[in-house]
C-alpha cells in the first residue's frame, strides 16, 4: 500500500477485500471465544464486514480486467448500505436497552437475521456478476486475456461459488434451529479464499502490470535485439554451406527478430516457412545447418538474448524475472528458468545481479 510505483486501484480494492475478510474473520472468532466486553452495546454491536466483502472483490475485477468504465461496480451504494446497517443496528439496540423488559434480544437477532438474508442475496448479485464478466463476456476481457489466462481468478470465483453455498447453508440452518455452528465451515472456507487472493492477487497482479509496461517498450524498440545479435553461427565444407543459403538464413533471421516473431510463444516452424515461402523441409536445413540449433532452441535463444537485455537494463530491474521471461516468448516461468540456465549456464536472478 505504501510503496509508491506499486500503489494503484487494484492494489487498494485488492487489499481492501482481504482486509474485510480478515475482520469479518476476527469478530467472528471474538464472539466464538467469549473474548468480549460484558457492556449490552459491544455484546450486540457486530459490524457486517462481510457486506463489504463482494462490492470490493468486484470493484477489483473490474479495474484488473480495466473494464470499470463499461461495468458500474457498485461502490458508492455498497458504502451507503454499510453506513445504513451501522445505524439500524444501533438504532435496534437503544431500543431495547432502553425500552424492552429485561433487555431481551430477540429483536436484535431477528434483525441479525434478516440483515444476513439481505446481505447474502446482494452478495450472490454481485458475485454472480463478477463471474459473467470473467466467463462471458470475452470481448470486455480480450485486451487483459493478452497478459493472463486468468485461470487463477476463474478458481477465485469457483472457490468463491462453494463459500457462498457455505453461507446459505449456514443461515438457513441458524433460520430454522437458531444453530449457528455451520458457520465455523464458512470461516474455515474464507480463510483458504484469503489466503489464495491474498497470494495469487498481488502476485498476479504484479506479472500483469509489469508485463503491460514491458510491451510498452517492446513495441516502442526501447529495448530489443537486432539481426545482428550474437548467434552462433557454423562453418563447413559441407556443400549445402554457399552463399545462397547464407542469404537465406539471414533473411530468415531477420524476418524473425524484425517482426518480433520470436516473442510469440505459439510461432511454429510451419508458419514461418509459409510466411517466407519455403518448404518446411529446406527451413528446417537451413536452422539446423546454419545455427548451433534445432528450430526451437534457435528461437529460445533470441528469447533469452531479448531477456538479457531487459534483465541487464537498470530501467527494468524493478520488473519482476516471471514477467520479463513472459513477455519474452516464454509460456511459463518454469520453461523460461530452464531455458536461460540451458544458454547461459546461470539462472536470471544471478545475471540481473551482475547489474
Amino acid at each position: 500500500m505504501f510503496v509508491k510505483k506499486k500503489c494503484d486501484k487494484v492494489i487498494v480494492f485488492l487489499n481492501l477485500t482481504v482486509l474485510f475478510i480478515s475482520l469479518n474473520n476476527l469478530q467472528r472468532w471474538l464472539v466464538y471465544t467469549g473474548h468480549v466486553s460484558d457492556l449490552f452495546l459491544v455484546q450486540h454491536f457486530e459490524v457486517p464486514w462481510y457486506l463489504m466483502i463482494l462490492p470490493m472483490f468486484y470493484a477489483f475485477v473490474t479495474h484488473f480486467l480495466q473494464v470499470e468504465e463499461k461495468v458500474n461496480y457498485f461502490l458508492k451504494f455498497s458504502i451507503f448500505l454499510f453506513v445504513f446497517e451501522l445505524l439500524i443496528r444501533l438504532c435496534f439496540i437503544s431500543y431495547v436497552y432502553y425500552d424492552v423488559p429485561d433487555r431481551n434480544p430477540s429483536l436484535i437477532l431477528k434483525y441479525s437475521l434478516i440483515e444476513d438474508m439481505f446481505n447474502l442475496v446482494y452478495s450472490l448479485f454481485l458475485f454472480v456478476n463478477a463471474s459473467i464478466i470473467i466467463f462471458k463476456r470475452h470481448h470486455l476481457i480480450a485486451y487483459i486475456l493478452s497478459y493472463d489466462d486468468l485461470n487463477w481468478i476463474k478458481w477465485f470465483i469457483r472457490m468463491g461459488g462453494s463459500v457462498i453455498g457455505f453461507w446459505a447453508v449456514a443461515l438457513t440452518i441458524k433460520v430454522l434451529n437458531g444453530n449457528d455452528d455451520a458457520y465455523k465451515f464458512l470461516n474455515l472456507s474464507t480463510t483458504v479464499l484469503l489466503y489464495w487472493i491474498g497470494y495469487q492477487g498481488f502476485y498476479k497482479y504484479n506479472v500483469v502490470r509489469d508485463r503491460i509496461s514491458l510491451r510498452t517498450s517492446i513495441e516502442t524498440n526501447k529495448v530489443l535485439i537486432n539481426p545482428h545479435s550474437n548467434i552462433e553461427l557454423i562453418k563447413s565444407s559441407n556443400d549445402f554451406f554457399n552463399e545462397k543459403h547464407q542469404n537465406d538464413f539471414n533473411k530468415v533471421k531477420s524476418h524473425i527478430i524484425n517482426n518480433k516473431l520470436y516473442l510469440d510463444p505459439l510461432l511454429s516452424m510451419e508458419s514461418l516457412a509459409i510466411d517466407l515461402g519455403m518448404s518446411k523441409s529446406y527451413f528446417s536445413k537451413l536452422i539446423n545447418s546454419y545455427s548451433s540449433y534445432n528450430f526451437s532452441d534457435f528461437i529460445n535463444s533470441l528469447r533469452i538474448e531479448q531477456a538479457k537485455k531487459f534483465l541487464s537494463n537498470n530501467d527494468f530491474s524493478e520488473y519482476t524475472i516471471v514477467a520479463i521471461g513472459l513477455e519474452c516468448g516464454f509460456n511459463s516461468k518454469s520453461t523460461f528458468y530452464s531455458a536461460f540456465k540451458k544458454f547461459t549456464s546461470e539462472t536470471p536472478s544471478s545475471f540481473r545481479d551482475k547489474f
